[in-house]
């Protein structure tokens, strides 16, 4: 049987996607009777410290029947110089699932094509696609389908922005991004989006008329040595009241958290009425666990 991973959007596609987000939807609503995972487990390799993607995998598996396992490069031999290849091939003879959240995007490729479990991406330097299932079902919740409307990213081209782009050619919306020069989307990427990926030349442009309106922090994990220079770089694309009063009347806001206040987003947006941020948060654990019973037939 061949195994299914999700490193991408892509490896789940459009009709997977809103799949996983109606069932995501059912769990939210009504949690299964019995437990679906029991006697299952999932390993997660944590490179990159996390609050919301290992409670919400370790709780979703708990409350799905099954148990996971928390693992820090500290904690295995693969943070000794094991090959990715080999722990691969250890773990996935051990563990029904692999969930990894790591620097390099590559890397998570190469473990990938050695593991016969299923293995998810739980964020990388290039994707974060499990953000973006529980962002998607959080606008479907409160708006509807989202094909056919308009999103604007505002900030950074990183990885969350580039998922972003998977999303909108896979469920045929449009992405607005504005970046500044210098942290724009990977270019293969919004090339493959066409006509769905609109390059703004400013934050008000791309957040004209948007249905909803999206940022991350301006200094990832990573980027903490150029703090000061992102900080000058990004002044003029804060989401803020201003902002926001160039979009739809009922648009709403969106950020993956965790959040600077005063930096990428103002208080009283990301505490404002249009703000659905902890819905967003929360259907992170929802999602996941829609996700995990996609991949595991269960």
């Amino acid at each position: 049987m061949t195994v299914r991973h999700f490193l991408s959007l892509d490896d789940l596609g459009a009709d997977g996607i809103r799949r996983v987000i109606d069932s995501a939807i059912a769990l939210k609503a009504r949690p299964p009777r019995k437990p679906p995972l029991a006697g299952r487990t999932l390993a997660m390799l944590f490179e990159k410290a996390s609050t919301r993607t290992r409670v919400s995998f370790e709780a979703g598996m708990t409350q799905l029947g099954g148990h996971a396992i928390f693992l820090s490069p500290a904690d295995t031999q693969i943070g000794r110089g094991e090959p990715v290849e080999d722990t691969a091939r250890v773990l996935s003879r051990m563990a029904d699932a692999i969930m990894i959240r790591n620097h390099s995007h590559d890397t998570l490729e190469r473990f990938a094509a050695y593991s016969r479990a299923p293995v998810i991406n739980g964020l990388t330097d290039r994707l974060h696609p499990c953000q973006l299932l529980a962002d998607l079902q959080t606008y479907t919740e409160h708006r509807g389908d989202i094909a056919g409307r308009t999103v604007a990213w505002i900030g950074d081209g990183n990885n969350m922005c580039n998922s972003w782009l998977h999303a909108a050619r896979l469920l045929d919306f449009t992405l607005r991004v504005a970046a500044p020069p210098g942290y724009q989307p990977e270019a293969r990427i919004v090339e493959a989006a066409g006509a769905h990926a609109v390059i703004c030349e400013d934050a008000p442009g791309a957040a004209d008329g948007a249905d909803l309106v999206v940022t991350d922090v301006w200094a990832s994990m990573g980027d903490e040595d150029d703090r000061e220079a992102r900080l000058a770089d990004f002044a003029n694309f804060q989401v803020n009241r201003a902002l926001m009063s160039w979009t739809a009347d009922d648009a709403l806001f969106m950020h993956c958290l965790p959040a600077h206040r005063g930096e990428e987003v103002s208080a009283e947006v990301i505490d404002g009425p249009s703000s659905v941020v902890w819905d967003e948060a929360e259907n992170r654990l929802h999602a996941q666990k829609a996700l995990l019973l996609d991949l595991l037939d269960a």
